[in-house]
């Protein structure tokens, strides 16, 4: 079984060839908006970190932008720093260069300010522009994907079509040889122990209740209990009565096979197989992470829909309820509500999620794609001096 996608130097497939410019710190976004408004066809990759923290949430920020310059979607990343940032663009660039794709950076305040940057700016994406325009599509093998799970706006059909349809189409990747990552930590509690029954080893169920937790943990600091509490107002609409039920029905986007290992956000796996990534469950940060732990496509089941998208990756929108398949048509990729009307099965869904899937990392556009849908937003738990 075949796909078609962008080789890179170091070995690995991009199933879309962008060239994108990357803030190092929130203070540098000025110089890249400005001159992603030179180039309409190059991602502008705007954050808000990258300065004044400390301790595991610098770590977490360097190794979700590393990673999301390495993210096999993108042919070459230009790098845009200040010059006063605790995560420097040099630095960046030297780790993201390590993938061997092209890579340069600038330093706003080396350069002699706003002009001076983006006369620079301009001359280096002129040349990346021009050599990924010569990086043609050639055919692949499933194991060069790496599929990136994220559910949204849950409802009461969710974890009875799209969550465990989509999980079949998992089942199915990982069947082929590719790799399979899902995550959003508060949508585990009071399922880990359902989802630990598959763990690998003794230290995949260890590190998986240890992450559920603290999360926990971090909830209760703010005097708040989130078991048996309900999960948001979205939810709570939808038919959800509490965070369990929701984490019964969010882990079954994961599928059924072995869980192979438990990530740190923004953390690059090795190996194939299914993966879990700690993160939480905010949308731009659940997507921003898959993308820099190296997720080519995403799958999004959603209940009552959800426009969110992320730039460096399409994201296919899968939805069981024929209310919001019909209404927010224009958000939806694939609506698999014929589970909940008894007029298909949920191997025939998982079916048809799969061939999405293959057909999207050939190069079929998504609706989140086509409407422009989505931006990056690094997640983090501390605070800022």
């Amino acid at each position: 079984m075949e796909i078609s996608g962008y080789p890179r130097p170091d070995g690995s497939v991009g199933f879309r060839n962008y060239v994108a410019i990357l803030s190092s710190v929130g203070c540098a976004n000025d110089v890249t908006l400005r001159l992603g408004r030179m180039y309409p066809n190059v991602l502008t990759l705007t954050q808000r970190e990258g300065c004044a923290q400390m301790g595991e949430d610098k770590e977490q920020t360097t190794r979700a932008l590393i990673g999301l310059g390495r993210n096999p979607n993108l042919a070459a990343v230009l790098v845009v720093g200040l010059g006063c940032e605790s995560i420097t663009s040099d630095f960046l660039a030297g780790e993201i260069a390590k993938s061997r794709k092209p890579v340069e950076h600038l330093i706003a305040l080396e350069e002699g300010g706003l002009k001076p940057s983006l006369a620079k700016g301009t001359r280096i994406l002129d040349r990346m522009i021009q050599e990924a325009s010569q990086i043609k599509r050639v055919p692949c093998g499933l194991e060069s994907l790496t599929l990136g799970i994220k559910c949204g706006l849950t409802d009461t059909t969710s974890g009875l079509s799209a969550n465990p349809a989509t999980g079949l189409a998992a089942d199915r990747l990982i069947d082929a040889g590719g790799r399979v990552i899902f995550g959003e930590t508060p949508e585990v509690i009071g399922a880990e122990h359902i989802l630990a029954r598959r763990a690998a080893g003794p230290e995949v169920k260890d590190k998986l209740f240890r992450l559920v937790a603290q999360c926990e943990e971090r909830v209760r600091a703010t005097g708040t209990d989130i078991r048996g509490a309900n999960p948001s107002p979205g939810n709570i609409a939808g038919g959800i009565s509490s965070i369990e039920e929701k984490s019964l029905g969010a882990i079954k986007k994961g599928g059924g096979k072995t869980l192979q290992g438990v990530l740190a956000y923004g953390e690059i796996p090795s190996g194939q197989g299914l993966f879990f990534m700690d993160g939480p469950g905010r949308t731009p940060e659940a997507l921003t992470g898959l993308c820099a732990c190296g997720a080519q496509v995403l799958i999004f089941p959603t209940g009552k829909g959800s426009p969110g998208g992320v730039p460096l990756a399409p994201v296919i929108k899968v939805t069981g309820n024929p209310r919001t398949a019909e209404f927010l048509a224009e958000h939806i990729d694939l609506d698999v509500s014929g589970l909940i009307k008894g007029q298909t099965s949920l191997e025939e869904a998982g079916e048809r999620i799969f061939q999405e899937l293959l057909a999207v990392a050939s190069g079929k556009a998504t609706r989140a794609e086509v409407l422009g849908f989505g931006g990056i937003s690094i997640w983090t738990n501390g605070i800022h001096m």
